[in-house]
């Protein structure tokens, strides 16, 4: 394929890849309006990618097991309790807040858990400062039972991710091991739950209906659990690691715009002016070094990433290491996208 038409595929596999994480904070605000409980949801998201993958499960079961038990810690946050934070603060807000709130806060949050560790640069301050004012913009200026609870579980979710995201940093699996380890322990979890009778499923009592199943697995299991992963790689194969970062600002646009006609949401001025501060906040953190020149080379926690997983090196992972660790957290969010093997 010639350039050209290489940059006309990536961008094609870019906008794939924005509606895709779209359609993870939508259809996770729908759980409510279908036959699944959010157990059952969060089972189908993890258990389907769990499926495909599974000749690895051999390898990274040996992985694991040398694996420290800290990182492990921090890695099983990006599963299960993520998914059941972020499909609660759907419920309690809105799919536009949803889809804002979550991905943009994760650069804050990692920044505030990396204080002491790293010099933040006053471009970046300055950035995180647009991203703060566009959560106090959501929880003071957005009505229609936004409520405070709602955006604090959203908040809530976005430092767990932050937290994962630290987890990613310090790991020596290789990125489909990452996929496989959160798949593998959050359907274990998640069926302990449910079987022991913790928390309500109709999939186990087979009430539930077969289209929700149906798009559920689609939208989530293979949507945003393999298909965007695979998008992503070939847009940054193809575009270079910069466009992922718009993808990940433009997804809560999309997400807001969307959820419209679908729900019937609307982009007030509070929700407009959040959606302004916080991607611009994403994108202007993402657009210069967060450290100090100096210290790029010695402190990034990004290029520490690289070398740790290193294993699994790849075009990909040469282009996202470019990016800070806060944005990494931002552009896996839904899958695990930024590190997958090529």
């Amino acid at each position: 394929m010639n350039e050209g038409g290489l940059r006309r595929s990536g961008y094609v596999a870019l906008a794939a890849t924005v509606l895709l994480w779209s359609s993870f904070a939508l259809s996770s605000r729908a759980i409510g309006d279908s036959s699944l409980t959010e157990h059952d949801a969060a089972l189908v998201r993890f258990a389907v990618p769990l499926l495909v993958l599974a000749p690895l499960l051999p390898r990274t079961v040996r992985a694991l097991a040398r694996e420290r038990a800290g990182t492990l810690g921090l890695l099983v946050l990006g599963g299960l309790p993520h998914y059941l934070l972020f499909a609660l603060g759907a419920r309690l807000t809105s799919a536009g807040l949803t889809g804002l709130l979550v991905p943009g806060t994760v650069p804050l949050f990692v920044t505030l858990l990396l204080l002491g560790q790293r010099r933040v640069s006053p471009h970046a301050w300055a950035a995180l400062g647009a991203i703060v004012a566009g959560v106090i913009a959501s929880a003071t200026m957005i009505g229609d039972g936004a409520g405070p609870g709602g955006i604090a579980v959203l908040l809530l979710a976005g430092a767990v991710w932050a937290v994962y995201t630290l987890g990613l940093q310090r790991t020596s699996l290789t990125p489909l091991e990452i996929v496989v380890a959160v798949c593998l322990g959050s359907t274990v979890a998640g069926l302990a739950v449910v079987v022991a009778g913790l928390a309500p499923s109709h999939l186990l009592t087979s009430s539930v209906h077969g289209a929700d199943l149906l798009a559920f697995v689609v939208l989530q299991g293979i949507g945003t659990g393999l298909l965007s992963t695979l998008c992503y790689t070939h847009a940054v194969r193809a575009l270079g690691g910069g466009a992922a970062a718009v993808g990940g600002a433009l997804s809560p646009v999309v997400t807001a715009v969307v959820a419209m006609p679908l729900f019937g949401e609307a982009i007030g001025p509070g929700l407009a002016l959040a959606l302004v501060l916080v991607v611009v906040g994403v994108l202007g953190f993402g657009s210069r070094p967060s450290v100090a020149p100096d210290e790029w080379a010695t402190k990034s926690p990004e290029l520490q990433l690289n070398r740790q997983v290193r294993r699994g090196r790849s075009v990909v992972r040469d282009e996202v290491r470019d990016q800070p660790v806060e944005l990494v957290g931002v552009l896996q969010l839904c899958p695990v996208a930024a590190t997958v093997d090529a």
